[in-house]
């Protein structure tokens, strides 16, 4: 039975190491998204970058303007966090 199961475990690993390797998920980039937001109200705009953190599903680093914002949030209290800056502004 062992010699058998040594000629099975044999081929096996022989067709592993000549068969295709596996397709493997190509890596994405750190920034995966950018806001560019400009206020017409206020004359003003700001220039928000989302950058993944590793550690999470729905995790992110978040800088605005250049100075960072959050070290780690997820991508709700990001638009909650600009729905706070750029408030509504009611019509003439």
């Amino acid at each position: 039975m062992s010699r058998k199961l040594r000629a099975m475990r044999d081929a096996r690993e022989r067709k592993r190491l000549e068969g295709v390797e596996p397709r493997y998920p190509r890596e994405l980039p750190a920034l995966r998204r950018t806001l560019i937001i400009i206020d017409y109200d206020f004359a003003r705009s700001s220039i928000v970058s989302i950058s993944t953190v590793r550690r999470g599903l729905d995790c992110y680093r978040a800088v605005a303007d250049g100075v960072e914002w959050k070290r780690r949030v997820g991508w709700s209290k990001v638009l909650a966090g600009l729905r706070v800056k750029f408030p509504r502004v009611r019509a003439p």
